[in-house]
């Protein structure tokens, strides 16, 4: 759990950052909430993502074993206490024979039984108290949320209530910030004037509109859970921010909302009694800057490349946090269930069921209590039982060092049933205790031992052999597996000199031999960890196969030397890709020789065939490298999506081109829309800047109605970018100004004159006052305001030139 919170906590922190720096001076509102949100969501879902081992950051603790399909697992020794049955049941559910059908091989990560490690009583005490501390603080945090949420409720059902459609306006008493929640708005009529009222009012049901609440809401949430966290604390507050933002910029987008008007709005509504956390509110501390934000010029779409930054940076982080899984196709096991009953109940007597077939005897193990079901089967040599009672009931026993089973019962023909009773031999329970292997609990685990025949000179060949204070479930699991000397002997003499037990036991189930040690080193691999060799048996990558791939990457004759093999976590990758030497020689067939191992892995992944190369070949383009090939590929540009421009008039477009036609959703009917305008034939940067400014037809038409005829692509991108529309233009011909030219409305909105600036002059007597004459007033201050402060000094002049003049010189 609390490696799970502080996971949580470190993706948070690195979200907020990469905001914080890369994102949050952009005017991209919405995109950004979405990024927020999305955020917020990703930094508790990564950490349960699995991650490939091959690519990590973490190296795996825990090897993987192979199960083969189809087989019947004989289900484990069920006679042992909690601990050891669990770990036997490890061991049987991976100690299976050696695949003899490749196209029924399926990977499935089986932990070993874990050796027990000594606890530091200090930390387990700062652990307990640390997570009880988290608790605390969540409990109390939840709390403040739910009153929050009780407060709010409460007043927007005992207040006065005005509906407006879905609105419902709460009237407030007192010095309180208007505010809204869900879809009602709380407010104190009383305080301002209407003006003031209805642009509060539009503000909160913009809040309301755009469902503003469940992000806050979602935000508290995060806070209840990660409220020891200071950047959480700031991602909320981010979050919040950023709503302000995009309900301001719709606010402005109403055409009846003057900027000033709304600003000095702001003003008067902001107050020091805040509404509650959870609501949507008029921030003190934040109105500074929401002004800016609003004053800000919009981003330009060319610093999208930013955002697409984040998937990178969380994969790298998944990659980073989360506990590494070897795996590959995993289909069903056709198997017994592997279940192990946790009651506390004695296995140590009970009923058996045998079949004899050629020299071995299958017995199942049962309860026969039908309260506590459970059952396990074991194989024995026939030799091991001297007399089996035929066609009547008797007697006869199975001895071991562990101890021995008195069987009662009788067979008929090759099948047999009865009764059993286990009997602990003492003196061997003394001698493992002498040997050092704890938790000996109960008869349970006797039994356990007896059913994997763990013999004295067992133990014995482990100590001789390093392993020394073994615990019941190491020896388990080494027995069943029957981990004997000279598979250790064998780790030893190939470098694997301090393996642990459960890395034995692993390796047997895993059926690696010294056979398939050497094999992989011959191969290039003399340094491989033990790790790395579970996971290239578990993938089945053997000699044959690494060789293959190094012999299908003929030399083009401009390589140096040999390249060096991948490393054994991109051989995995290569493997778990299906990248063979098959793949390698088809593409060397059509000229692609010696291909990087690293972009093999981008060919695969991108399913790109010899045959979409020759498509694209077909077409003209004989030269493209893997890079192209994968931008080409990733962006879904085929032969057709070429053909298609073609037919427009597009010939011999670059692969730059083809990108940045396809990256923008650029069509050949997008193409076609812009023909009544005779741009001619436009070209791909042309179109670009149309489409990514979003200059529409209906846009063009709109000034084309207006006069503006002619207009070049430079035009168009001037007058979008700087956001002068029919309306703006409209607006100066009510004033005189009328057929403008191009560059000047540029300069009008780029300064941001607007008709009421020039309503100022006239009413001071300037009738005919010039574009060029506004725009040398707006840029050096002379305002209607300026002029009339210097007329009462004394200063009066028809010429604006002069003002102009006088205004420069005293700013000098």
């Amino acid at each position: 759990m609390i490696p799970y919170i502080l996971q949580v906590a470190l993706l948070l922190t690195v979200s907020i950052l990469f905001y914080k720096i890369l994102l949050q001076r952009e005017t991209f509102y919405q995109l950004n909430r979405l990024v927020l949100v999305c955020c917020l969501a990703l930094s508790f879902g990564v950490p349960f993502i699995p991650i490939p081992q091959q690519w990590a950051l973490r190296s795996s603790e825990r090897p993987v074993g192979v199960y083969n399909q189809p087989v019947v697992l004989p289900q484990p020794v069920a006679v042992q206490s909690q601990g050891a049955a669990a770990a036997l049941q490890a061991v049987k559910s991976i100690a299976v024979p050696a695949p003899t059908d490749k196209s029924k091989v399926a990977v499935k990560t089986t932990p070993p039984p874990s050796v027990a490690e000594p606890q530091v009583p200090f930390i387990q005490k700062m652990a307990k108290w640390l997570f009880y501390l988290y608790w605390i603080g969540v409990v109390a945090f939840g709390l403040n949320l739910l009153l929050q949420l009780v407060v709010l409720l409460y007043q927007a059902y005992t207040k006065p209530v005005i509906k407006d459609g879905k609105f419902r306006i709460i009237e407030l008493t007192g010095d309180k910030a208007p505010c809204s929640f869900g879809n009602n708005i709380f407010i104190n009529p009383e305080k301002y004037d209407w003006d003031t009222y209805s642009q509060i009012l539009l503000h909160e049901k913009v809040h309301i509109q755009q469902g503003h609440s469940f992000d806050i809401l979602l935000a508290e949430l995060v806070l209840v859970l990660q409220w020891f966290n200071p950047f959480a604390w700031l991602y909320r507050s981010e979050l919040e921010n950023n709503l302000e933002f995009l309900t301001d910029d719709a606010v402005l987008g109403h055409k009846e909302i003057e900027r000033e008007s709304y600003q000095m709005s702001l003003l008067k509504v902001s107050a020091p009694h805040l509404s509650l956390g959870i609501t949507t509110n008029y921030n003190q501390s934040l109105l500074k800057k929401r002004i800016v934000m609003m004053n800000a010029k919009k981003s330009n779409i060319h610093i999208m490349w930013k955002y697409f930054f984040l998937v990178p940076l969380l994969g790298v982080l998944a990659c980073a946090v989360n506990n590494p899984v070897a795996y590959s196709q995993v289909t069903k096991v056709k198997a017994k269930s592997l279940r192990q009953n946790h009651y506390n109940i004695d296995r140590s007597a009970g009923v058996w069921f045998a079949t004899i077939k050629n020299e071995k005897v299958n017995i199942e193990f049962k309860s026969d209590d039908d309260d506590h079901n459970w059952s396990n089967s074991s194989g024995f040599l026939l030799s091991e039982f001297p007399a089996l009672p035929k066609d009547q009931k008797g007697d006869f026993t199975l001895k071991r060092e562990a101890g021995s089973v008195l069987f009662n019962g009788k067979f008929e023909g090759n099948e047999g049933y009865g009764h059993y009773k286990f009997t602990v031999d003492k003196t061997f329970t003394e001698y493992l205790k002498q040997e050092g292997v704890a938790e000996m609990d109960n008869d349970d685990d006797l039994f356990a031992f007896f059913m994997v025949n763990v013999t004295k000179e067992y133990v014995t060949m482990l100590k001789r052999n390093g392993y020394k204070n073994l615990s019941k479930n190491n020896l388990i699991s080494m027995a069943a597996l029957k981990v004997d000397e000279p598979y250790v002997k064998m780790w030893k003499a190939n470098g694997f000199a301090d393996l642990s037990p459960n890395q034995l036991v692993s390796g047997k189930a895993m059926h690696i031999d010294n056979a398939y040690v050497s094999e992989i080193r011959k191969a290039g691999y003399n340094n491989i960890s033990f790790n790395e060799l579970i996971s290239f048996k578990a993938q089945h990558i053997t000699g044959d196969y690494i060789n293959g791939l190094k012999k299908a990457k003929p030399k083009d004759g401009k390589s140096t030397g040999e390249e060096s093999l991948p490393s054994a976590n991109e051989i995995s990758s290569y493997k778990a890709m299906n990248i063979d030497s098959d793949f390698v020689r088809s593409f060397a067939a059509i000229g692609y020789k010696n291909i990087p191992y690293n972009q093999l892995t981008s060919l695969k992944a991108m399913n790109i065939t010899p045959a979409f190369v020759k498509g694209l070949r077909d077409l003209g383009y004989t030269n493209l490298t893997i890079n192209n090939l994968t931008s080409l590929k990733a962006l879904g540009i085929t032969g057709d999506y070429v053909k298609s421009f073609e037919a427009i008039g597009y010939k011999n477009l670059s692969v730059n081109n083809l990108t940045t036609l396809r990256s923008l959703g650029i069509t050949p009917e997008f193409v076609k829309s812009y023909e009544p305008f005779n741009f001619g034939q436009l070209s791909v940067n042309n179109l670009s800047t149309l489409k990514s400014l979003d200059i529409t037809p209906e846009y063009i038409k709109g000034f084309t109605a207006m006069g503006y005829k002619n207009l070049t692509v430079n035009n168009l991108s001037s007058l979008k970018a700087l956001g002068v529309t029919g309306d703006y233009i409209k607006s100066f011909e009510a004033v005189g100004y009328k057929n403008i030219p191009v560059n000047q409305l540029s300069s009008l909105k780029a300064l941001s004159i607007s008709p009421d600036f020039v309503k100022g002059f006239k009413e001071l007597g300037f009738e005919d006052v010039s574009i060029n004459e506004l725009s040398s007033c707006k840029a050096t201050g002379v305002t209607p305001a300026y002029i009339t402060e210097m007329r009462g000094k004394g200063f009066n002049s028809k010429d604006l030139r002069k003002y102009v003049q006088l205004k420069t010189a005293f700013s000098n």
